[in-house]
């Protein structure tokens, strides 16, 4: 290991790429320290803390704690994902989107710009709203000058910092090493990780956790990442034979090959989305003094029937929806029949779309009910024993993708250059 990290060194390329990472998610932790202009940040923070609960804790994971502390990266981003999501909606119903779909890369630039003007309405929308709910908040004790100034700044200020994230997310993408937006999510979760052992480590020594309790969250969270490694590398090889064919004096074909159909193929996509979908009326319900908005805020908590219902039906939503937005089994059947490919038993076209379709909707099914449990079970855990430690099975499943992931890309670029990798047996590899 030691070894490996030495060769990231000397490679020009890669160390460059490494260190501006590493530079843009320093820069992004910076700003989630920069309050908001006109908030009392301290005791704002305390409030929200307290009434938001075990809902505020899961949510401000993916803000690396920017959202209780109402900093300019408040929003995180979370409007971006939100973004993404109408857009993907939108391309399976607007054949003019569908079209820009299948042009390329010329096609993805737009549907990108898209995405950004749609992240800056969105945020304009949340930041009016979080304006309007501070000043409610104890009749704006944490506002000093409540008004329409104040919510002009705060609109500015949290649309800038979301488009700023943003920003430095395609940054690293396109010069740093790894997924840009999916690494800053998991820098934010990263960074709650050492305040999450102190104030159990706090509980243990008060008395008021007992360390057995401490002791058997270790090894189920053991247990969920070695479940979550092997799911995620795991894969459904569909065998594929291609003819011969006698081009001149030449044989083309005559190969055996595979399709791999991963197991899990929307990887940390689907918890993601769903919970962009639960956080803005799961939060907005839970700082409104009326009983029955009370009602709804304490069923979309984490840990309530209503919350878990309603989280594993949108993963298991999204795990569909993505995995059939990024493979396309048509597709697949009419470039293996063009080239005289073929599963064998199965007969080429229709047929072999069908039976992929088939194998590939249970695979899902399967990925789709592990991911509802790895999301679910740890934070069941979390409420039945009322442990303060948020990084749970969805930041589990965030942080370990993403870094499978992003130590693939770093053993790409060590082996094109004739360097061993991390594994001196076999290859990391992450998603596809």
């Amino acid at each position: 290991m030691l070894e490996s990290l030495q060769n990231i060194v000397k490679i020009p390329e890669l160390r460059i790429r490494v260190l501006f990472t590493v530079m843009m998610l320093a820069v992004y932790r910076i700003g989630g320290h920069i309050p908001t202009p006109g908030i009392n940040g301290e005791e704002l923070s305390k409030f929200l803390t307290q009434q938001g609960g075990a809902l505020m804790g899961f949510f401000d994971i993916f803000s690396g704690g920017a959202l209780s502390r109402v900093t300019i990266f408040a929003l995180g981003i979370m409007p971006y994902i939100s973004a993404s999501i109408i857009l993907q909606l939108l391309t399976v119903v607007i054949p003019a989107l569908q079209k820009l779909a299948k042009e390329g890369e010329a096609g993805r630039k737009k549907i990108i710009t898209y995405t950004r003007f749609g992240t800056v309405g969105i945020s304009l929308v949340q930041s009016f709203g979080i304006a309007v709910g501070l000043e409610g908040l104890n009749q704006g004790a944490f506002i000093q000058q409540p008004g329409w100034s104040f919510r002009l700044m705060t609109m500015i200020t949290l649309t800038a910092g979301t488009a700023f994230i943003m920003w430095l997310g395609e940054q690293i993408t396109e010069r740093g090493i790894g997924n840009g937006i999916s690494l800053v999510i998991f820098a934010g979760i990263v960074a709650q990780f050492p305040n999450a052992i102190i104030q159990t480590f706090q509980l243990v020594q008060s008395g008021e956790l007992a360390f057995l309790v401490v002791l058997g969250l270790i090894i189920v969270m053991v247990a969920v990442v070695a479940a979550i490694i092997f799911i995620e590398r795991g894969q459904r090889r569909l065998p594929v034979q291609y003819a011969k064919r006698v081009v001149g004096r030449k044989v083309y074909g005559g190969q055996s090959t595979h399709i791999p159909l991963k197991i899990n193929t929307s990887g940390v996509i689907p918890p993601i989305f769903a919970s962009s979908i639960i956080i803005l009326p799961a939060t907005m319900t839970g700082f409104i003094d009326i009983k029955w908005v009370q009602d709804i805020a304490a069923l979309l908590s984490p840990g309530s029937w209503l919350y878990t219902m309603l989280y594993v039906a949108l993963i298991i939503f999204f795990c569909f929806f993505y995995t059939a937005v990024v493979f396309n089994p048509i597709d697949v059947a009419e470039n293996m029949k063009k080239y005289g490919g073929f599963i064998p038993g199965i007969r080429p076209g229709k047929r072999t779309s069908d039976y992929i379709y088939y194998v590939l909707t249970r695979i899902t099914f399967g990925g789709a009910i592990y991911l509802s449990v790895v999301c679910v079970i740890p934070e069941l855990f979390i409420k039945w024993f009322n442990v303060p430690f948020y990084f749970g099975g969805t930041s589990l499943l965030i942080v370990i993708g993403v870094g499978l992931d992003t130590v693939s890309q770093i053993e790409s670029h060590m082996l094109t250059r004739h360097y061993e990798g991390f594994m001196k047996k076999g290859r990391i590899r992450g998603r596809a």
